[in-house]
């Protein structure tokens, strides 16, 4: 039928959350806004997201192969 668009948005979504969520794990105190890891946070939901995104295709896809 075609490309699902939750495959690419969730690749990307997934990428992105994975480089925040690594560059919050390897920065210091100083990167800190408020006392709170703004880079290791929004990298874990933003990869939350890409993986949810990601695992409705997939699902949409076997759904469909049947």
């Amino acid at each position: 039928m075609g490309l699902d668009l939750r495959w690419p948005i969730g690749l990307m979504f997934s990428l992105v959350g994975v480089l925040l969520f690594v560059n919050g794990l390897l920065t210091g105190p100083s990167a800190k806004a408020l006392g709170i890891n703004i880079n290791l946070w929004w990298g874990l939901v933003l990869l939350i997201f890409g993986l949810l995104m990601a695992g409705s295709a997939w699902r949409a896809g076997k759904k469909a192969a049947k």
